[in-house]
């Protein structure tokens, strides 16, 4: 969601020659996330479906922990202390009573809601590589709706374009997720030149407070981190992740010669010719400003995942995840 590109907020992209999106229908990596806009939605979305089925299964079946990992939002029953317990989760009060160590157990993998703030400015509409980020973004949705699925667990999402913003109400079930997944793919894309406002997508949801649990912020976060405040009050109920989407052009400027540099979210352009100084000078820009959005997640408390549209963005979901869950085993200590 981008800003003010052209007034240095974030490194502008190309909107032309290399930085042009594939056209429809053709050749895609195996690795990719089907397209959302050659006019085969079904095809796309079983083909997601099975892609997220086929590959994540088996990770965390409903287990949010290697998503999002902490201790858990809310209190459940007392246990007798075990070695290896976690010391912070004692309760004294059962302990004082029974005269044995007793912990507080938190309820963390049932009866789980999940919350989904999900960008689809102008921005996302760019794709350079192996597909759009916007295809990215609603494949990572698919992937987290997957992950967090089982029991009574409930999914909602927050999807924002600039020009409308779609409330789903968390619910349970496939078909719901499904569902959800669908809305986000078959939401019309925001006219170029449409501000984004990932700010005020997250204040949505903290209106009316949520009921504890995991919050996913899928976004490219370009531009000014105005987000910040609002990202920061989430923290204090929910467990925060941010999925990063990126396209190699807004790291780097590809040598070619004359390019058009734009910010979709104000349909601002400027022909600029590439010169090996411009290119240093663009990914210098780039580089401080992912910094900049890494240093303002952590600030937040919010893990960070970030996909690309040239690599194999399932194994960097896996990747993330298996990391995640032995952080919190204490295998990665």
């Amino acid at each position: 969601m981008s800003s003010d590109a052209a007034n240095g907020a974030a490194p502008p992209v190309p909107a032309a020659g290399p930085a042009r999106a594939a056209a429809p229908g053709a050749r895609r990596k195996a690795t990719a996330p089907p397209s959302l806009r050659d006019g085969r939605l079904e095809a796309a979305l079983r083909n997601l479906e099975l892609t997220v089925r086929g590959r994540l299964d088996g990770l965390l079946q409903g287990n949010h922990l290697g998503l999002v990992p902490g201790p858990g939002s809310e209190l459940g029953e007392a246990r007798v202390y075990q070695p290896g317990d976690d010391v912070r989760r004692m309760d004294w009060a059962v302990t004082a009573r029974t005269t044995e160590a007793h912990i507080r157990e938190t309820v963390a993998d049932r009866e789980l809601e999940t919350w989904v703030v999900l960008d689809l400015s102008a921005s996302l509409d760019l794709g350079t590589a192996a597909c759009e980020k916007r295809d990215l973004a609603v494949a990572a949705v698919a992937a987290i709706a997957h992950l967090t699925r089982g029991g009574g667990n409930r999914i909602g999402a927050i999807i924002a374009t600039g020009e409308q913003t779609v409330r789903i109400p968390a619910r349970v079930g496939t078909a719901h997720a499904r569902g959800l997944v669908r809305r986000a793919a078959e939401l019309p894309r925001a006219a170029e030149g449409t501000r984004g406002d990932l700010a005020e997508a997250l204040e949505q949801l903290r209106r009316p407070p949520r009921r504890r649990g995991p919050a996913v912020v899928v976004s490219d976060f370009l531009g000014e981190p105005t987000w910040e405040r609002a990202m920061r009050g989430l923290s204090a109920r929910h467990d925060l992740l941010a999925v990063e989407v990126l396209d190699p052009s807004e790291l780097d400027l590809p040598d070619a010669g004359t390019v058009v540099l734009a910010d979709p979210e104000t349909g601002r352009q400027r022909e600029v010719q590439v010169t090996p100084l411009l290119r240093r000078e663009f990914a210098a820009a780039a580089s401080a400003h992912r910094d900049r959005v890494a240093t303002t997640l952590r600030r937040c408390g919010a893990a960070q995942l970030t996909l690309r549209t040239d690599s194999d963005w399932i194994a960097d979901v896996v990747r993330f995840v298996l990391a995640r869950k032995r952080a919190w085993s204490g295998g990665g200590r």
